[in-house]
């Protein structure tokens, strides 16, 4: 193959190797690997793979992992610099899915915390639930796609992505706490969205319903309860999809806890006090 390594022009890039890029940028809105390149190129597999090497090492693709790259923007400052918004990143490698957790709390300013590792929720089956990518962090959870609801769309630059809405990521948290970084986390998450903007009892009834986890309403029954807020009628839908047996406040704790029958839940995580919680 005769790759285009002649001086590059002094826009970075030689004028071949830009037409290149041009068309896996329209051919390939996503990560592409060797096979999608030359489908899109027109150009034998064992050519398409040394160009690939050639342009990532170059700066002008961006290796995410082993045989799999997305193109760089051709307005990039400095090609070899560059790094994708990990929104982006995620949404090109693990669609459908979208931001959910801890980062859809700090996206919708209900936690003060920060986290450096990306949570993503998904639709595909992905072989590692932590991946480095481009140096930086992502945390997967898988669920099927039906349970992929709940999300608006959000522009990162000049790409759309979706992140869950306000109400979802707090169901999602009351569903799997570690989504939230744990119990404690979740319940100040909770006590900001109901003195937010945000807060939609209904909705966030009907996602729980949907997402059908009878212990996410234990654990909100419970925790709207501790913080002695003017919550009844909430309280009353909690209660009225209990389900029984026994879950605990935060699945992650290996101790039972104290058992709050009212809930059918073991509280194994000492919470802040309701003056401090609301």
């Amino acid at each position: 193959m005769e790759v285009a390594t002649h001086p590059e022009s002094g826009a970075g890039i030689s004028q071949r190797n830009r037409a290149y890029l041009e068309e896996l940028h329209r051919g390939a809105p996503g990560a592409f690997g060797v096979t999608d390149a030359a489908r899109i190129l027109g150009l034998p597999h064992e050519e398409t793979g040394q160009l690939l090497g050639y342009l990532a090492r170059r700066g002008w693709l961006s290796r995410v992992r082993r045989g799999l790259y997305v193109a760089v923007p051709l307005d990039a400052r400095q090609s070899g610099e560059w790094v994708e918004d990990p929104w982006v990143v995620a949404d090109r490698l693990f669609s459908p899915c979208y931001v959910g957790g801890w980062s859809a709390c700090e996206h919708w300013d209900l936690t003060e915390q920060t986290f450096r590792t990306l949570l993503v929720i998904t639709g595909r089956r992905v072989r590692h639930r932590d991946e480095v990518i481009q140096g930086l962090p992502f945390h997967l959870t898988v669920r099927n796609e039906g349970a992929l609801f709940g999300t608006v769309t959000v522009w990162r630059g000049q790409n759309k992505v979706a992140v869950s809405d306000p109400s979802r990521t707090v169901i999602d948290l009351l569903d799997d706490p570690s989504l939230g970084g744990g119990i404690r986390t979740v319940a100040d998450v909770l006590a900001e969205y109901l003195h937010s903007e945000h807060r939609d009892d209904e909705l966030l009834v009907r996602y729980g319903d949907r997402l059908g986890n009878r212990a996410a309403f234990k654990r909100l029954g419970y925790l709207l309860e501790h913080g002695g807020a003017d919550n009844s009628a909430l309280v009353d839908a909690c209660l009225a999809r209990r389900s029984s047996g026994l879950a605990k406040l935060d699945p992650a704790a290996a101790a039972p806890g104290r058992i709050v029958r009212r809930w059918g839940l073991g509280v194994n995580v000492a919470l802040k006090s309701p003056e401090e919680e609301w």
